[in-house]
C-alpha cells in the first residue's frame, strides 16, 4: 500500500514541476500598454468600469467609420485598412472587452447585447450620430446585431468573414484537421481550464497559420502580439468563458430586416466561416452585394488588402457622397 502512496505523491509531484515548467503567466499590463497601446491609442472610460484601448483617426468633420475585430484579435488587424482609409475618413477602432488593451468586462458580461452596448456607448462618447460599422468574424456579428438594434444610427454596414448567421455545417476536403487547433481546444471542457494558465506560442502561432491562406500574415510579429495579449491580464478567463456560451445567431427574420446598405467581403477559403455562410447573408439581406476572393481565408483585410480597398473604396465612395458628415 505505502508503494501506491509512494506512486502517487511521485506522479503529483512531477505534474507540480511540469504545471511550472510549461506555465505561462500573464503578461504585464503596464508593458503591453507600453507595446502596444503607444500613440494613436487612447484609453476611453465608456461607463460601468470598462476603459476601452481605442484608435480614432482621420478627420473629424469625415464620414465616420468604426471597425470592430473578431475573436482573440485586437484593433491592430484593421491596421493596413486605416492606413489607406484615414486620409478620407474618420476611421475608429477598439479593443473589445475580453480582448487586447481593453481586457476583461468587470461584470464578466460577454453576451452579445453586452457588446452591442458597448459599441454604442463609444459611439456615444465620440459624438458619433451616424457611422458606417464594420466588423470582422466575431465583429461582424456584433456589427450585424447593431445594425438590427439600432438602424438608425448606421449609414452601412461592413461584414468581413462574419459570424451572426445561422452556423453552417460545411466539410471541405482539403480539411484534413477540421479546423483551428486554437479554437477546438478553447471549446473542449476539461482541456481548456488549462489555457487559462498554460498558453504555449506555438499553440497560437498554429491558430493563425490555420486561420489564414497568406501564411505571410502570420509572421513572429502577429504572432506575438496575439500571444501577448491573449494573456493580458484577464484575457484568458474571459476567453474561456465566451467559448463556454452557446453560439447566439440573429434570426434569419432580423437578419432579413437589415435595410442598411452593406458590403460581404469573404476569403473563399476561409476554415472558421465558410463562404457559403456569406452566400447565405447575401440572399438574406436585402440591401447588400458579396465579394468573394479565391486563395484567401479568415483576414481578407490583411491577407488581401489592396483586393479588399479596391472594392471597399468605390463603395464607400458612393454610400457617402450624399452623407453628411457627423
Amino acid at each position: 500500500m505505502k508503494w501506491f502512496w509512494r506512486g502517487l505523491l511521485t506522479l503529483a509531484a512531477l505534474l507540480v514541476i511540469a504545471f511550472l515548467i510549461f506555465r505561462t503567466p500573464d503578461t504585464d499590463a503596464a508593458e503591453m500598454r507600453a507595446k502596444y497601446g503607444g500613440p494613436p491609442s487612447q484609453f476611453v472610460d465608456i461607463g460601468d468600469g470598462v476603459t476601452v484601448h481605442l484608435r480614432d483617426e482621420g478627420p473629424r468633420d469625415a464620414p465616420a467609420i468604426m471597425l470592430l475585430h473578431g475573436s482573440n484579435a485586437d484593433l491592430h488587424t484593421w491596421e493596413p485598412w486605416v492606413q489607406a482609409l484615414k486620409a478620407n475618413y474618420r476611421v475608429i477602432r477598439f479593443d473589445q472587452v475580453g480582448h487586447g488593451l481593453t481586457g476583461p468586462d468587470p461584470s464578466g458580461d460577454y453576451s452579445r447585447g453586452n457588446y452591442v452596448a458597448d459599441i454604442r456607448a463609444v459611439a456615444d462618447k465620440l459624438g458619433l450620430d451616424r457611422f458606417i460599422l464594420g466588423g470582422n468574424s466575431m465583429g461582424g456579428k456584433h456589427a450585424l446585431a447593431f445594425a438590427v438594434a439600432y438602424p438608425e444610427r448606421l449609414d452601412g454596414l461592413i461584414l468581413v468573414d462574419g459570424s451572426g448567421g445561422p452556423r453552417l455545417k460545411v466539410k471541405r476536403e482539403d480539411d484534413e484537421d477540421g479546423g483551428n487547433i486554437g479554437f477546438a481546444i478553447a471549446q473542449t471542457p476539461g482541456i481548456n481550464l488549462l489555457v487559462e494558465q498554460i498558453t504555449p506560442r506555438f499553440l497560437i502561432a498554429q491558430s493563425l497559420e490555420q486561420s489564414v491562406s497568406v501564411k505571410s500574415v502570420a509572421n513572429d510579429a502577429a504572432v506575438d502580439r496575439y500571444w501577448e495579449l491573449l494573456r493580458y491580464p484577464g484575457n484568458r478567463r474571459a476567453t474561456l468563458k465566451r467559448f463556454s456560451q452557446p453560439y447566439d445567431p440573429l434570426t434569419e427574420a432580423e437578419i432579413a430586416g437589415v435595410a442598411t446598405p452593406t458590403l460581404i467581403l469573404w476569403g473563399e477559403e476561409d476554415r472558421l466561416i465558410p463562404v457559403e455562410a456569406g452566400r447565405w447573408l447575401d440572399r438574406a439581406m436585402p440591401n447588400a452585394e458579396l465579394v468573394i476572393y479565391p486563395g484567401i481565408g479568415h483576414l481578407p483585410q490583411e491577407e488581401a488588402v489592396a483586393a479588399t480597398l479596391a472594392d471597399l473604396e468605390p463603395w464607400l465612395k458612393r454610400l457617402t457622397d450624399d452623407t453628411p458628415a457627423t
